[in-house]
């Protein structure tokens, strides 16, 4: 609604409310002339009985209004269909609107009039009878129907009253006074005219409030449009308020601040000032390097002008804070003492000379020249045989801070390198983050597993390597957080791996490869009494019981339990049996303090594995080679068969491709040198030869399987058994020549584990046998050979 109530001084014309309510019953129709002169409207609609102040300034209407006001005083207001319209014609005219009396005209400045007119009654045009020099029609007056006397019609207009007195209070701009206006007016048809007068509706719609005759239907329209414009008001008002409430907290949370700011100076300082304060201290006696100390300034400049509240404040923050953690120039003392770190390798590790003694060595250059760019040592060798521990010893034997990185399945760049500090959730690299945990610039880091590091779209973490495992570029190691160089040129790093095939070329070519061979069962026993049985007594709560494990018992468990170069599962295996032993002193009181053969198999469960498989072979054509798998030595049979058909070779067992070259060249070999061997020719063009290594489930590789595919298939052309308790190794040629292969030590201690009692070898092999222990070989007979002619000689029974 838009009532427009203004003071007595500010105007000369009334308000827009009856001077006389009693004036409008008085009024005669008879004194309305039959043509009057018409006065368009643009943007409002007259209603009977209501007072209006209107400014004219069209030429026509000023003319219209100034003959009317000379004459009756009556005069037609009608509204136009279109306000933008200036200059209306006939067309633009509603056919009903209002008669209307001329109160008071007022002559303004600029030449326009303003009028009070009052609404008498309606009327609908009949004829326009003039367009010059304004609008002229004959009318007919429309009569209102009688005011109903239904009660329910009551009910209409007092909910008019009440709907309309809820607008005017939720409306601001409206005065408070109008309510009061409502409440005295009686007439019906004068409340709804008033209050239709000043709806905030749009001209259409009032122009169908004037158009109904019926003064129920009129009440009945008025009612709806009400609601709606009570709705509106009521929403506004609560958009309002919201806004309102949004702006009092900003302003409430605005002056606690400076409340809480005025306090915390008080109290000696903001807290982000005295954090920056006590940087600025802790930098003071920092040893770094000029750029370090250069860009930690300009941080810390940075963050003084920033407010703690911006985003950036805790990211340069945290970069601020990782360089004032990192030991830029903190090293720790290496200890020197040759003999106290010899004496805590092999405490730690049995076995293992060969590597000992190049820590050894590296530590007297050491001692010697006082400082030398550390070597990048990598520890080769199946799992289980301790090659992540012996770094953790080095770092205690030399008195340095120890640290591992698990670098299996990293495939992202960024884990080495660091992201930029500008992304979310960026953090520095693993090895600046292990740096800075050891707080040391000299320690071991173990990087374990470098052999499973991967790589996709996100980049190739090992090419990331190849910077931090260069002695001649590390002291000048990019972190792409930090944004600084870091000289890792004092640090000892000590790679992992199980397979060195999966390595790039270029960062093996960097590493010092250290191979760590499987353990022979001698080895195994002993690591079992210094290590794992009393690490497992204690892990089980048995460490104060008088029970011990006997070598011979040692010895079967790890014969008849476990397969492998490490002490792996030969540690878990002793486990169960202390779990056993715990249960049965919960349950009894009491255990036995030795184990017998019944008991182990009691505690385990049946033999898992047999050498007699190994030792003894029945028929032609299987012979049992050495092969080295990724979990150490291993023994496998090659099967050989002969059947009717045309010449041709099968061969079986997932076998890779050079292993299959293997088994055609040993085949060509044969056919070339049937003779000397003592084979029929036309035998191999009416047999197809079917090659089989057992286990077929377990992909097989490598070269070599050669010697024993060769024996295995002269075995079955010639019929001889191969001689039992007999291993082989190497690989051929199609001149009949035995090429050595690697892996010496493991194979040869897997035939020692699998009871096999000769092994023939290329005799350029002969220099790894040297190399093992000769207790570890005891009772296995080496034939060294160096054709494919020996190995038969050797291998085939007569």
């Amino acid at each position: 609604m838009k009532i427009i109530l203004k003071p007595e001084d500010e105007m000369d014309f009334l308000p827009i409310i009856p001077l006389n309510e009693s004036e409008a019953d008085s009024f005669n129709k008879k004194d309305v002339p039959s043509e009057l002169s018409l006065l368009p409207l643009r943007n409002t609609v007259l209603f009977p009985g209501v007072v209006l102040p209107i400014t004219v300034g069209r030429d026509k209407s000023i003319k219209a209004v100034d003959d009317a006001y000379k004459g009756g005083k009556y005069i037609g207001v009608i509204a136009q269909k279109d306000s933008n319209v200036e200059d209306p014609t006939i067309a633009d005219l509603e056919s009903i609107g209002t008669v209307a009396k001329i109160v008071k005209q007022i002559k303004m400045p600029d030449g326009g009039i303003t009028v009070i007119i009052q609404g008498k009654t309606r009327f609908e045009i009949e004829q326009i009878t003039a367009e010059e020099p304004y609008f002229k029609a004959t009318i007919n007056l429309l009569d209102d129907e009688e005011i109903s006397t239904e009660p329910d019609f009551a009910a209409y207009v007092s909910n008019i009253k009440d709907l309309a007195t809820e607008i005017i209070q939720l409306s601001p701009n409206l005065p408070s006074e109008a309510s009061v206006i409502l409440k005295n007016i009686e007439s019906p048809s004068f409340l709804i005219h008033f209050v239709a007068s000043n709806l905030n509706t749009t001209i259409v719609e009032k122009q169908r409030l004037l158009q109904l005759n019926n003064i129920r239907e009129r009440a009945d329209l008025l009612m709806q449009l009400l609601q709606k414009e009570l709705q509106f008001a009521e929403l506004k008002n609560k958009v309002t308020n919201k806004t309102k409430a949004e702006i009092d907290k900003q302003q409430r949370e605005y002056f606690l601040q400076q409340q809480l700011k005025s306090i915390k100076e008080e109290l000696g300082g903001d807290a982000n000032d005295r954090e920056l304060a006590e940087m600025k201290k802790k930098a003071e006696s920092k040893k770094w390097p000029d750029a370090a100390k250069e860009m930690f300034k300009k941080g810390i400049e940075k963050l003084e002008r920033m407010h703690p509240s911006t985003p950036d404040y805790s990211v340069v923050y945290n970069h601020l804070d990782l360089m004032l953690d990192l030991p830029w120039e903190e090293y720790t003392e290496d200890k020197y003492d040759l003999k106290k770190a010899k004496q805590v390798l092999d405490a730690e590790h049995y076995g293992m000379h060969k590597i000992k003694e190049r820590i050894l060595e590296y530590l007297a250059v050491l001692k010697l020249k006082g400082d030398m760019k550390s070597p990048i040592l990598c520890f080769y060798g199946p799992p289980g045989i301790g090659k992540t521990s012996l770094g953790r010893s080095i770092a205690n034997a030399i008195g340095r801070k120890y640290v591992r990185l698990s670098l299996g399945g990293i495939h992202d760049e960024s884990e080495i390198r660091g992201h930029r500090k500008t992304y979310i959730g960026a953090m520095p690299g693993r090895i600046v983050q292990s740096i800075r945990k050891t707080k040391s610039s000299n320690p071991v880091v173990i990087l374990d597993e470098i052999d499973k590091v991967g790589s996709d779209h996100r980049g190739d973490p090992s090419s990331a390597l190849l910077e931090v495992l260069d002695p001649e570029q590390n002291h000048t190691f990019y972190d792409n957080y930090l944004e600084l160089e870091y000289d890792l040129s004092k640090v000892l790093f000590i790679a992992t791996a199980n397979n060195l095939q999966t390595l790039q070329p270029a960062l093996r070519d960097r590493l010092e490869i250290i191979e760590l061979n499987g353990y022979a069962v001698e080895e195994k026993i002993e690591i079992a009494k210094q290590h794992l049985v009393p690490k497992q007594k204690d892990a089980h709560g048995l460490g104060k019981t008088k029970f011990k494990i006997s070598d011979k018992i040692l010895e079967k468990i790890i014969e008849d339990y476990t397969r492998e170069s490490g002490v792996r599962e030969l540690d878990r295996q002793l486990a169960s049996i202390m779990r056993y032993q715990a249960k049965q002193l919960a349950l009894k009181g009491t255990i036995k303090t030795s184990l017998t053969a019944a008991d182990i198999e009691k505690m385990l469960g049946r033999t898992r594995y047999s050498n007699e498989i190994y030792k003894t072979v029945n028929m032609p054509g299987v012979a049992v080679g050495l092969a080295y798998t990724y979990v150490g030595g291993d023994i496998l049979f090659i099967e050989t068969t002969l059947s009717d058909g045309k010449s041709d070779l099968k061969l079986t067992g997932n076998l890779g491709n050079v292993m299959k070259e293997s088994a055609a060249t040993a085949l060509s070999y044969l056919q070339a040198n049937g003779k000397k061997i003592g084979i029929d020719p036309l035998v191999f063009e009416k047999k197809t030869a079917h090659i089989h290594v057992p286990e077929g489930a377990t992909p097989k590789d490598g070269p070599s399987a050669g010697v024993t595919m060769l024996t295995a298939l002269a075995s079955a052309f010639t019929g001889r058994k191969v001689r039992p308790y007999v291993g082989m190794t190497g690989e051929i040629t199609l001149r009949g020549a035995v090429l050595p292969v690697g892996g010496i030590k493991e194979k040869v201690l897997a035939a020692k584990r699998a009871g096999l009692r000769e092994l023939i070898l290329c005799w350029q092999n002969e220099k790894d046998v040297q190399d093992i222990n000769p207790e570890y070989i005891k009772g296995v007979k080496f034939h060294y050979v160096k054709t494919m002619n020996q190995v038969l000689d050797l291998a085939l029974q007569d």
